[in-house]
């Protein structure tokens, strides 16, 4: 039994108005116009017909892409501020559990990670949010952000039923929804969507794998609307009932926003990855796709009344060791920066595509746009000298334990970090040899190691060159294999076979060697700092033998402001400043930088370790632009050379 207050306004003359209650039956009530407005401004994110409804009104989703994982949290809000104040009104964000758990149960959701402070800022900012947890994110991350300790288990199955994987994510979830769900819309915050997964109908390997996900989450309390996203090919992906399909492309080509149409009839239709640009892998040249393109693509989606996404809006940084790899037949990994050609670049900036998105973007709001936050200050600082030198050889003792092993040992089952492996850096392999020869790899080095006889270099072994020839002498030698992992590759098939390190025997004249003995350089924060603070760096070494760690400071005496590191002179390696990985450099290019965020420097001394394998200069250099070198028009390459 319901019981409604009434105001009567009809005016008599004794009284103006008069308040009463009336009686209702819940069928009565439940049946009247006052239940379908309370209930309707309680309604979520809704795709029952041809529009999206949100509140119980026709919403059309103008979203962008912003990863708080490649974005230094003290920029989260500048970069948010340029993205409201170009008209569009949610944020997509993947999840990337691989940062979140890096060994298993322990989880890590603070700082950079702290993803509710993130959803709240933007909801601040006025945005809702579309969250894409996975567990699977592709994203041009390492291993498209699973955790690498899955791959302990030689069986693993990764993206399927196999009860190794599920429980593991059924654990992560677990903790991930516990975090998520104060924001959820049912509960008063700005999550009006989840993304089950992502591109599975390009993978597919097992029917039941995204039911099980959608059970998953709803099963742990998550009511919102769920979608899928899938490109051209993936769309022969079966439908689940209650979960929207979405698509992602580039070009408007066959027809396939029709195409969706047509296996959705009467559902409201959404590009959840319109990619504005490309990312680009090492050896090759930097992907542009102009913005003229862009604008005709946008605005044809736009005036289909299609919801889109811009993938991305801002695309960042792939920090430290983070940058994932292709493997179509042929490895390649990625560079450290994820600039994508985005309307905001890599430090922030607003491009030309970020003023013509405005202006078209502004045409489809009922209010003027805010105004654009200010660019973020730059500064080419003086180049500095490296004054400290350390060798691979002599940093060894600031490592943990090594491992000893008969057999080489990949990355993943090192009994290293509370025995849950290696998951990114290098890992150096030693074994005594007493003859020369033909050292072959047999296609086990994953993915690139230099090879020593007696802290000699004498070659390279990758996936292109698996044979160095040793040469003779008549004792016993040490042989030293430093294999870096370069990156997981993040999309197709390959996905499965992705332990790094030397995932099989090495042959010295057709023998198998044996009798390793192992050692973890994963460059954590933890290594660098001691090695930053031993006494045993040599000084007046502006130029030392290499592989080694070379010292630099950078001396302030202003607020630091954005830079550019550039090593023009330099061959291949990491650099960090005050202690954060800014991620690889390498000179075959394209990328010829490393961005530097103001605040991740200070004022006074900023420390500056280079870990440099094959050629060092002695010389860091400052600019205050990037430089990204050749380029390719992306809009000009075959379509299917995207996927």
């Amino acid at each position: 039994v319901c019981f409604l207050l009434v105001r009567n306004n009809q005016r008599n003359a004794n009284s103006s108005s008069t308040i009463g209650l009336v009686r209702l039956s819940k069928q009565q009530y439940l049946s009247s116009k006052i239940y379908v407005r309370t209930m309707n401004s309680c309604e979520g994110l809704r795709a029952d017909s041809s529009q999206f409804t949100l509140r119980g009104e026709p919403f059309r989703i103008l979203g962008g892409s912003i990863h708080y994982f490649r974005v230094p949290r003290p920029y989260w809000k500048d970069r948010l501020l340029k993205m409201k104040a170009c008209g569009l009104n949610t944020l997509t964000t993947y999840v990337p559990w691989n940062l979140h758990e890096p060994e298993r149960g322990t989880f890590n959701f603070q700082d950079q990670l702290d993803l509710r402070a993130y959803i709240s800022l933007a909801a601040e900012t006025g945005f809702w949010v579309i969250l894409r947890p996975g567990p699977y994110i592709c994203a041009e991350w390492d291993l498209g952000g699973l955790p690498s300790w899955l791959l302990q288990d030689k069986d693993i199955q990764l993206r399927t039923t196999y009860p190794g994987f599920v429980n593991a994510v059924n654990l992560y979830f677990d903790k991930l929804v516990s975090v998520v769900q104060p924001l959820m819309f049912e509960n008063g915050g700005p999550i009006i969507a989840l993304q089950l997964e992502n591109e599975y109908g390009s993978y597919a390997k097992d029917d039941e794998y995204m039911p099980f996900l959608k059970n998953c989450l709803q099963s742990k309390g998550v009511n919102e609307l769920l979608l899928t996203s899938d490109n051209w090919e993936g769309l022969r992906y079966r439908r689940m009932e209650g979960v929207l399909k979405t698509i992602n492309l580039q070009r408007l080509s066959f027809g396939a926003i029709q195409h969706l149409a047509c296996m959705q009839p009467q559902k409201p239709l959404m590009v959840m990855e319109y990619w504005s640009g490309w990312f680009d892998v090492w050896g090759e040249h930097h992907h542009v796709f102009h913005a003229e393109d862009m604008l005709g693509v946008v605005s044809e989606i736009l005036e289909r009344g299609v919801s889109i996404n811009l993938y991305m809006f801002h695309g960042g940084t792939n920090f430290g060791f983070m940058n994932g790899a292709m493997d179509f037949g042929t490895y390649k990994p990625q560079v450290t920066s994820y600039d994508y050609d985005a309307p905001l670049s890599e430090a922030g900036d607003c491009t030309l595509k970020y003023e013509i998105l405005r202006d078209l973007f502004s045409r489809y709001n009922s209010e003027p746009l805010p105004e654009v936050p200010s660019p973020q200050e730059r500064k080419a600082y003086e180049p500095v000298c490296t004054q400290l030198f350390l060798s691979l050889w002599d940093a060894v003792q600031f490592i943990d334990k090594p491992c000893r092993s008969e057999r080489p040992i990949n990355m993943e089952n090192l009994p290293v970090n509370n025995n849950n492996g290696q998951s990114y850096g290098y890992t150096l392999y030693e074994t005594t040899i007493s003859s020369g020869g033909a050292l072959n790899s047999g296609n086990n080095i994953r993915d690139r190691a230099l090879v020593f006889l007696d802290r000699e270099y004498v070659g390279c072994l990758d996936y292109k060159t698996h044979e160095v020839i040793l040469p003779d002498a008549k004792r016993e030698r040490t042989l030293a294999v430093l294999v870096e992992n370069c990156g997981r590759v993040n999309y197709g098939k390959a996905l499965d076979n992705q332990r790094k390190g030397i995932v099989g025997d090495i042959v010295l004249n057709h023998a198998p060697l044996r009798g390793f003995t192992i050692f973890c350089f994963d460059l954590k924060p933890s290594f660098i700092k001691r090695l930053s603070s031993s006494g045993q760096w040599k000084t007046n070494l502006k130029s030392g033998p290499v592989p080694g760690f070379f010292q630099a400071k950078l001396v302030l005496d202003s607020p630091p402001k954005d830079t550019f590191i550039k090593l023009p002179n330099w061959g291949k390696g990491v650099v960090f400043v005050n202690g954060q990985n800014l991620g690889r450099y390498w000179f075959i290019g394209p990328q010829h930088f490393l961005y530097l965020p103001g605040p991740w420097l200070r004022s006074g001394d900023n420390q500056i370790i280079i870990f440099e394998e094959e050629k060092a200069d002695g010389k860091i250099m400052f600019s205050e632009n990037p430089e990204y070198g050749k380029t390719i028009d992306v809009y000009k390459l075959p379509f299917c050379s995207l996927l």
